[in-house]
């Protein structure tokens, strides 16, 4: 099998290098550099500096020559992006060949999930996500971790799930599509909202409900949306929701940490070299959740903050303010 995963930042540059242990991966970059700098030295130096990569492991500028032999495509494209991105390949992707999400956000506008914007760019492919608690940094240091391949048809999620195991990195399969999408960009929102806390300096206690409860805002979601239930207590849920929610290595709670401490969205966006997708997706959050009426508290006073309504301070006495009711119960 032959693979190509598109974008070379530091979560497709990691999923590359693990394809690379079991098939043939070419990785497309924007970025000249990035695409030497794995190429000559088995590293991405923009990235994943001092983190070395599959040495089989090959890059490209050249989106044509990365996808015309393709018998899987991966899109580590973020979601503002990833339609432009799809559309622009798509001419050159082979008939059949699946398309395999690793972003975990919802378009703006459409307020669709990468695999249904997959099916609009390329009706007939089968089009699925990569999707779990995974850090790339720890991965590529040789820690254990787990995934899962999101995919409706069992026999492809099966082939896809050879792709990417090692010994280390181990791959189960699910046919909730999407739930797992949708645990995967929903946790992003409440991982702002984590760091916000860390940002105001509280302490655990504050961590561990804010976790907790904005478990429970992303499975009633979750579940009005399609997904079922169980989907939101495994890896592409909890699993997802608490590594993304305490890692110092989680862009969304670096973000929100900073939000905590009282600097803007542009200034904080302006430092980042990657893109924190929940800062984008708690609006589109906000409005399903009015529109399938879901009581959605934390996400709410996340997006306020993102869009400048008020403070951290502030979202975290919007939460303390709402009126108590019993643990399963909409807050």
């Amino acid at each position: 099998m032959r693979v190509s995963v598109l974008g070379g930042g530091s979560w497709g540059t990691t999923v590359a290098s693990l394809a690379a242990h079991n098939a043939s991966t070419m990785l497309w970059c924007r970025d000249e550099d990035t695409a030497s700098s794995i190429n000559e030295r088995h590293i991405n130096s923009r990235y994943l500096e001092g983190y070395e990569l599959h040495s089989e492991l090959t890059a490209t500028t050249d989106l044509e020559h990365a996808v015309s032999t393709a018998d899987l495509v991966v899109m580590g494209i973020p979601s503002h992006a990833y339609r432009q991105t799809l559309e622009t390949a798509s001419e050159f992707v082979r008939p059949w060949v699946p398309v395999l999400s690793l972003t975990k956000g919802l378009e703006q506008g459409t307020r669709l999930r990468m695999s249904q914007v997959t099916n609009e760019v390329l009706p007939g492919h089968p089009a699925g996500a990569l999707t779990g608690p995974n850090l790339a940094k720890e991965i590529l240091a040789g820690g254990a971790a787990a995934s899962v391949v999101a995919m409706a048809d069992d026999v492809v999620a099966a082939a896809l799930q050879r792709v990417f195991s090692t010994t280390l990195f181990r791959v189960y399969t699910n046919d909730d599509v999407v739930g797992c999408e949708l645990g995967g960009a929903l946790k992003n929102v409440i991982a702002v909202a984590s760091g916000m806390a860390d940002g105001l300096g509280t302490g655990d206690n504050t961590r561990a409900a804010v976790i907790t409860r904005g478990l429970a805002e992303l499975t009633r979601l979750g579940q009005a949306m399609g997904g079922r239930a169980e989907t939101f207590a495994g890896l592409t849920g909890m699993g997802d929701l608490v590594a993304t929610c305490i890692s110092p290595q989680s862009r969304n709670r670096f973000f929100g940490e900073q939000l905590g401490r009282g600097r803007t969205v542009a200034d904080i966006a302006e430092e980042m070299d990657q893109v924190a997708e929940g800062v984008k997706t708690a609006p589109v959050v906000v409005s399903i959740a009015e529109e399938l009426d879901v009581e959605m508290p934390i996400a709410a006073e996340v997006s306020r903050v993102v869009s400048g309504e008020q403070g951290a301070v502030e979202a975290y006495r919007g939460l303390l303010r709402r009126s108590v009711t019993h643990e399963s119960l909409p807050d």
